[in-house]
């Protein structure tokens, strides 16, 4: 067995707004585990890198990369723990390769064409004008759940947004989700959880920072509009750490991006503490490329969700990779009539 890595640069079609700010690209690695005696029967993983929000240090992390293709070479473990992109794009490569290389990480009824998953529609922030004309291209494409980031301009704008946007879709015709991506502080959340609150907004998404628990807590237990974790999950490495975590702050759902939260297992651990504490959870991608956005909708399929998933950044980018993933209206479907583009990632610059 032996495992090869090359780095590739994801280019917006678009400024991605955030409210730690505006990315015009976003680094990743692909990771390749091929037989040493028939490279032509090979697994595909991303190693789904994020910066300034993966905890893994970006300048050691090739060499992490480089440690764990010896450790393949030689049959030996590698302690991807406080690796979880590392981790994602690993247990990508193992599974695609266990299932005959072909694309293949879960079969289930996604990838047999008889089942699609519901996604959200997301819309980025950007001008008052430019998120309006995004909005009215989700619903347009038939969208009943949009999730708005929010928090960058100011919030009179967002809030005009998100009134228009409920004056014309009432509650029981379109669900809307908010991601502050940390941006209220204690001196704004309530006020502006009220205001959210009166349209009908279905959940917010890390109203307050990352690592503040003890506000988080006082958010959640006081806030009008559910409230759901995503950051505040990420360096929680321990089965013990999670629990504590969650029953410190008990929020109504809990994200989870498996390219930040220790992978597919990792975040299967996060679902199971949830669950038995009767908190709800829903699957996000981390701006991976088509090939990490395959396989976290393939896992997210064996969970057969009724809910909206938040699966849609696969049209992101002006140079993703070759995708079986197919997006009509608001069902993401999986294209049996076509075939892993094997020469797309033959023509890739592997290293080892």
């Amino acid at each position: 067995m032996r495992l090869l890595f090359t780095p590739y640069t994801l280019k917006f079609k678009e400024p991605a707004g955030t409210s730690r700010g505006v990315m015009l690209e976003k680094p990743t690695w692909f990771l390749r585990l091929q037989d040493e005696h028939d490279p032509s029967h090979f697994g595909i993983g991303e190693a789904a890198y994020f910066p300034g929000l993966s905890p893994e240090d970006p300048e050691k992390y090739v060499y992490k990369i480089i440690e764990l293709l010896a450790n393949v070479a030689l049959g030996r473990a590698t302690d991807l723990s406080r690796h979880p992109s590392l981790q994602f794009g690993f247990e990508q490569a193992i599974l695609d390769y266990t299932n005959g290389g072909t694309g293949i990480y879960y079969p289930t009824a996604f990838t047999r064409g008889e089942r699609d998953i519901t996604i959200n529609g997301l819309v980025w922030m950007g001008s008052k004008e430019e998120m309006l004309r995004r909005v009215g291209e989700k619903l347009k494409e038939g969208f009943a759940c949009v999730k708005l980031k929010i928090g960058a301009i100011d919030w009179e704008s967002e809030l005009d947004i998100l009134k228009s946007i409920r004056n014309a879709y009432p509650s029981d015709s379109l669900m809307i989700r908010v991601d502050a991506n940390g941006a209220f502080t204690m001196d704004n959340v309530f006020p502006r959880l009220k205001a959210l609150a009166d349209l009908g907004v279905h959940s917010i998404e890390q109203p307050v920072k990352a690592g503040t628990p003890e506000l988080m807590a006082f958010v959640c237990r006081m806030s009008p509009v559910p409230v759901a974790l995503d950051e505040e999950l990420i360096g929680h490495f321990s089965a013990g750490s999670k629990e504590r975590l969650l029953e410190e702050i008990m929020p109504r759902f809990i994200i989870l991006k498996p390219a930040l939260v220790g992978g597919f297992s990792g975040a299967k651990e996060w679902i199971d503490l949830a669950e038995k504490r009767g908190i709800g959870w829903w699957i996000t991608s981390a701006l991976e490329s088509n090939v990490g956005l395959n396989a976290l909708a393939q896992w997210t399929a064996t969970f057969a969700p009724e809910t909206p998933q938040g699966l849609g950044t696969g049209a992101l980018y002006t140079n993703n990779t070759p995708s079986r993933l197919v997006l009509t209206g608001d069902r993401l479907r999986f294209d049996t009539a076509t075939h892993r583009d094997v020469d797309f990632f033959n023509s890739l610059d592997w290293r080892q």
